[in-house]
């Protein structure tokens, strides 16, 4: 039983008080509940682009300027022309001067084809503007600056053929941009299973009712991969959820990765690395610069882990030094590490730690 004299008590006695006058006032629906965001909270969230551009920023950026932009933070994972690298699938491909005319991108319908590259798919340019604006680059999302973003665009639908070699993408022209987009008009409400009035079939009946006909069902499909152990507690980490190699243009994804098949799931901070240690010091750097995107502390993710660098590389603190800030490939395979742009202190303090043999 809680008493005044608890002072933790007090305070919780205090807050609960304290916090339905306030609610009242600015949350009228879940009173007691949080608090209103604040418009500066708001504004930090609402960066999203809608099919009608509400929410484009003003800028511009031309296909010329995106290919610098493209080469220097984009074809490490997709390739210098969009062809992605054996973890990553194809951005472009698959559409031809027939699709940018006619809205529906023919290939998604054939069996023959051997995938789906996202100029197929996507049907509005503010979800490329949009996610390449939220998400990427990998390593640094929000990164681009806006006109980056509308060059980076530029350049992407460039390599589909889209638009021209000396065309510059605005927030005045994106619109002209969405009706030259190849699968355009391949989006279809008439599911009904989305609300509102907006969409023209809102008022049909959902077929939420439908029957399997279980006939001329085709071949038994074999199965290719299986997800991984480190994959199936579906409730953890979301990495360890996720295969490490993508669906086509991949290595082998019926063999395991790294030793043992263990080949996911972040550096874990574990034994004599939980105390105030250098080797603790360093493993929380590899976090907060997002190394761990690409490195597992054992086995290959999309590099090699930490544990064979350290191996490999072992004394070699100037070495490890220049790679770190320089990047390269074709030591560890085909795919590139861009150049990482870190604080000299923490450069050596990770490169300090792999030449010391990675200890945990």
């Amino acid at each position: 039983m809680f008493s005044f004299r608890d002072p933790l008590a007090a305070a919780l006695i205090a807050a609960s008080l304290a916090a339905p006058v306030w609610a009242q006032d600015k949350q009228d629906k879940f009173p007691g509940v949080g608090r209103a965001a604040t418009p500066k909270e708001l504004a930090a969230w609402d960066i999203d682009v809608r099919p009608d551009f509400k929410g484009l920023p003003p800028g511009s950026g031309s296909v010329l300027a995106g290919q610098d932009v493209w080469e220097a933070r984009c074809a490490t994972c997709h390739g210098v022309f969009g062809e992605a690298n054996s973890i990553f699938t194809p951005l472009v491909g698959g559409t031809s001067a027939d699709d940018v005319k006619t809205g529906h991108v023919a290939t998604l319908k054939r069996t023959d084809y051997p995938g789906r590259t996202s100029l197929m798919k996507v049907p509005t340019v503010s979800t490329l503007w949009d996610y390449i604006h939220r998400a990427m680059p990998w390593d640094k999302p929000k990164s681009l600056k806006t006109d980056e973003v509308y060059a980076v665009t530029a350049f992407l639908l460039n390599l589909a053929h889209v638009v021209p070699d000396d065309f510059t993408l605005s927030d005045k022209n994106i619109a002209e941009v969405q009706a030259r987009m190849p699968n355009r008009n391949g989006m279809t409400t008439a599911h009904a299973l989305w609300p509102g009035k907006d969409f023209k079939d809102a008022q049909a009946k959902p077929d939420v009712q439908a029957q399997a006909c279980m006939s001329h069902c085709g071949p038994e499909p074999v199965i290719s991969s299986r997800l991984p152990e480190h994959a199936r507690n579906n409730h953890g980490n979301l990495r360890e959820q996720n295969r490490t190699v993508g669906a086509q243009r991949g290595s082998d994804s019926t063999q395991p990765e790294g030793p043992l098949g263990a080949a996911a799931g972040p550096v874990k901070v574990v034994g004599s690395a939980s105390k105030n240690t250098p080797q603790a010091a360093a493993m929380a750097l590899t976090q907060k610069y997002a190394c761990t995107a690409c490195h597992n502390m054992d086995g290959k993710l999309v590099g090699p882990g930490f544990t064979d660098i350290a191996k490999k590389h072992a004394g070699k603190e100037d070495y490890l030094q220049g790679k770190i800030k320089a990047g390269g490939s074709g030591v560890w395979g085909e795919i590139p590490m861009p150049p990482q742009e870190l604080p000299e202190q923490d450069v050596k303090a990770i490169a300090a730690w792999l030449a010391a043999g990675a200890a945990k």
